[in-house]
C-alpha cells in the first residue's frame, strides 16, 4: 500500500523470541509487516499464516575452535548484506527485534542505511547480541528494571516496557479440558521446546500428586521419547498446548524453566511457580531471570542439579497442602506484572517511525 509504513521483524528460533514479536506485531495493524527468520525454526511453522517470512542462513557465532567459529562469521557477512538489500530494496523503514543471535545482522543492517532499529531485551540478564549491539540500537526496551544494571553504565536509549505476551494471557477464554473447577491444577512446562530432564522427574513421582487428588497437565515437548510412558485419567500430557492463556490463569501451581516469557507470563496470570533454570543456558541467565520472581516472594527456585524426583515431590505436596503460602506467592507474582507490555513497544514503534 503506498505510503503505509513498513516493519522488518526479526526474531526466531523458540516461543521466547517470537511469541513477545507476535503480540506486538498484533497491536501495529496499520503496518506493512514482514518477518525476518532462519529456515528450519519455529518460526517457519508460526509466521507464513500471519506475515511474509523471510528466512536467512545464518547460525549465530558458536562453537569452541577459531575453525568451529570461522564459518558463522562467513555466515553472517551474508546475513547481513542479504538483510541490508532487503531492507533497501523492500523499502522497509525499521527493525524490530527480540534479541538472540539474528538480531546482530538486522540492527547492523537497518543502522547502516540510516533506518530505525529497536531491540526488546526480555531476560534480566542482557544477552551478548543486546550487550554488544545496543550502543547501534535507536532504543532498546527492556522486560524488567533488573536489566538496567547491566547497562546503566553506556550511554543508550532505554526504557523498561516489560515482556509483551500472548494475547489470550491478558484475555483468556474457558480452558477446553474436562478438569473439575475444585481440583487442584499442577502444570509442568518446559518451554517451547520441552525439557526432558524435567519430565523425567515429573514422571517419577507424579503418582503421588494424583494420589493426593490433584490432576496434572503436562507439557513435554516433542522430543521426549517417554512421554506417553506414565498413563492415568487424571494426567494429561501433551507435547504442547494452545492457548496457554486460560490453562495459566486455571493452574493452581507451575513447574517451570525461567525463560523470561513464561516468566512474564506467570506473573500475569498470577500463577506461584517452582521454577528449575536450564542449567546451559547462555550465561545461567535464566537463573537471573528467576531470582526476579524469587526475591519478590512470586516463586521458589531450584537448580536441576540438586533435584531428584522424590524431592520434587515432597515440595509439591507441601505446597497443596499451604493453599495461604501459594495465595501469598500469586498476589507477589501480580505486582510484578506490566500488562501493556504489547502496546508499550507498539506505541515506541509508532514514534520512532511516524506516519509518512
Amino acid at each position: 500500500m503506498l505510503g503505509q509504513r513498513k516493519l522488518l521483524i526479526a526474531a526466531s528460533g523458540t516461543g521466547g523470541h517470537l511469541f513477545p514479536a507476535l503480540a506486538v506485531a498484533e497491536e501495529l495493524p496499520e503496518y506493512d509487516i514482514h518477518w525476518l527468520g532462519v529456515r528450519d525454526r519455529l518460526e517457519q511453522k508460526l509466521i507464513p499464516p500471519h506475515y511474509p517470512l523471510h528466512t536467512i542462513n545464518f547460525a549465530g557465532v558458536q562453537g569452541k575452535t577459531p575453525w568451529a567459529r570461522l564459518r558463522p562469521l562467513w555466515q553472517f557477512w551474508g546475513a547481513f548484506w542479504q538483510t541490508r538489500q532487503l531492507l533497501k530494496q523492500g523499502h522497509f523503514q525499521g527493525v524490530f527485534t527480540t534479541g538472540g543471535y539474528i538480531a546482530a545482522p538486522a540492527i547492523l543492517a537497518a543502522r547502516s542505511l540510516g533506518r530505525v532499529a529497536l531491540l526488546h531485551e526480555s531476560n534480566a540478564l542482557p544477552g551478548k547480541v543486546t550487550r554488544w549491539l545496543a550502543p547501534w540500537c535507536t532504543l532498546v526496551a527492556l522486560g524488567t528494571p533488573a536489566s538496567l544494571a547491566y547497562l546503566k553504565s553506556k550511554r543508550l536509549n532505554l526504557r523498561v516496557t516489560g515482556t509483551p505476551v500472548r494475547p489470550d494471557i491478558l484475555h483468556p477464554g474457558d480452558l477446553e479440558l474436562p478438569i473439575p473447577k475444585e481440583v487442584p491444577l499442577i502444570l509442568v512446562m518446559g518451554g517451547s521446546q520441552g525439557a526432558v530432564a524435567i519430565n523425567r522427574l515429573v514422571r517419577e513421582t507424579v503418582h503421588r500428586w494424583l494420589e493426593a487428588g490433584a490432576w496434572v497437565v503436562h507439557l513435554t515437548g516433542n522430543n521426549d521419547p517417554d512421554a506417553q510412558s506414565v498413563q492415568h485419567p487424571h494426567y494429561l500430557v501433551f507435547p504442547f498446548f494452545e492457548p496457554m492463556g486460560p490453562l495459566l490463569h486455571r493452574a493452581d501451581i507451575v513447574i517451570s524453566r525461567a525463560g523470561a516469557s513464561a516468566l512474564a507470563e506467570l506473573t500475569l496470570t498470577g500463577t506461584p511457580a517452582l521454577l528449575i533454570p536450564y542449567p546451559y543456558a547462555a550465561e545461567d541467565h535464566q537463573t537471573v531471570n528467576a531470582e526476579v520472581l524469587v526475591s519478590a516472594g512470586a516463586a521458589e527456585m531450584i537448580p536441576q542439579s540438586a533435584l531428584t524426583g522424590d524431592r520434587l515431590g515432597r515440595i509439591i505436596l507441601e505446597w497443596l497442602g499451604q493453599p495461604q503460602k501459594l495465595q501469598a506467592m500469586a498476589e507477589n507474582a501480580r505486582q510484578l506484572a506490566m500488562p501493556n507490555s504489547s502496546q508499550q513497544v507498539a506505541d515506541l514503534i509508532r514514534t520512532l517511525i511516524p506516519a509518512p
